[in-house]
Order: C-alpha cells, then structure tokens, then sequence
C-alpha cells in the first residue's frame, strides 16, 4: 500500500446530510461545510422522501430547513443528537441546535466552527486544511491571517504589526493564493483549523 493510500486509510471517513428543498442555500451549505470538514462526504436532499430512500444510518449529521423538520419532527427528534436545525434569524428551538443561514458567510463559517467545537472534536483531530510537513504560511501571514479573521481591516493590521498598508496587501495576496481561499471565510476556517485562533475570539 502507498504512503497516499495508507494517510487516506488512516482518516476516518463519514457523511453529513443537508436536508433543504432550496437548492442554491444548500450547495452554497455543502461547500462550507465541505471546507471545514474536508474528509466528511455532505450530500445534499431536496426533500425528505430522497433523503429517506438514502439513509442507511450512515449520516452523522443532518443539516434540515426548519419547514421540513417541522414536517417530519419524529424523525428529527429520534435523531435529536445528529440534527441540525437551518434557520432564518435567531429562531431557538427547544431541545435541537439550530444555524442561521441568514448571516454573511464569515459569520456562518464561526456559527459552524462553534458547534462544531462543542460536538467533542478537537480541530486538530477534524483535519486540517491539507497535509503539510510545515506551515506554507510565513510568521508575518501568520499574523496578518490571524488579525483578518479576527476582523481588522488593512490599515488597523498595519498600525498594530507597525507596517504600511501596502505591505499588509501583499501578504493578505499571497495568504490568498498560499491557502487557495476564496473568501475571508477560507482564512477564517485556517486559523481556527489549524488552532491558531478560538472560535470565542472571533
């Protein structure tokens, strides 16, 4: 067996469903989700009925909009430990952890990465971005990486790291293109995956 092949033996496997009759929010669900949890297999539902013909009791998620839980709240609340209510706002609903899809994607990326902390995984232990014998970051965008996903703007990250502007620049370019992000939230998932940040101070 292959060094490749014996790693991807090594890293447990599983699947997340999300449960969501609108299709766009639930692709746009799966690829976060595939970024943060990146050995997880998340396959997406449009309905019930679909879900049901596939689920063998494989999933150790299901990520369900709130109008098809209420629809089929016995098999949610059988299942109350591996569901996860899709909300519009801050709707709580007694009894079952809930996520509000209607929050930027940063905020949506922290909401995320704070229940999944509190599920028992370690970040460490979920995965990393990708394996890598050092760090493909620089100290310095290290910090840059840190200060942006906690929210400063380059100006405020040039004054606290006593560097120009434009330097802060380059570095949020090359953290970028280093980590393949798309998004802020890509750098977000970084450090707190990489246990450069808690989620708590973001």
């Amino acid at each position: 067996m292959g060094r490749n092949a014996y790693l991807c033996a090594m890293i447990p496997h599983f699947e997340i469903a999300i449960v969501d009759s609108n299709i766009l929010a639930a692709l746009g669900l799966q690829q976060l989700l595939t970024d943060i949890i990146p050995m997880a297999e998340i396959r997406t539902f449009i309905s019930f009925d679909e879900l049901q013909a596939a689920d063998r009791g494989q999933f150790v998620h299901y990520f369900v909009a709130s109008r098809l839980y209420f629809e089929h709240t016995a098999f949610f609340r059988e299942n109350v430990h591996r569901s996860i209510v899709l909300v519009n706002g801050d709707l709580q609903i007694s009894g079952v952890p809930t996520l509000n899809v209607c929050q930027s994607e940063q905020a949506l990326v922290k909401s995320i990465l704070a229940m999944h902390g509190h599920s028992g995984h370690r970040a460490q232990e979920v995965a990393p971005h990708r394996p890598q014998k050092e760090p493909p970051l620089s100290l310095r965008e290290i910090e840059v990486a840190i200060l942006l996903a906690k929210g400063f703007i380059n100006k405020e990250i040039a004054d606290r790291l006593n560097i120009s502007v434009t330097t802060v620049i380059t570095h949020r370019k090359n953290i970028m293109e280093k980590l393949h992000a798309r998004s802020l939230a890509d750098i977000i998932i970084y450090v707190v995956m990489n246990g450069l940040v808690e989620v708590g101070e973001l």
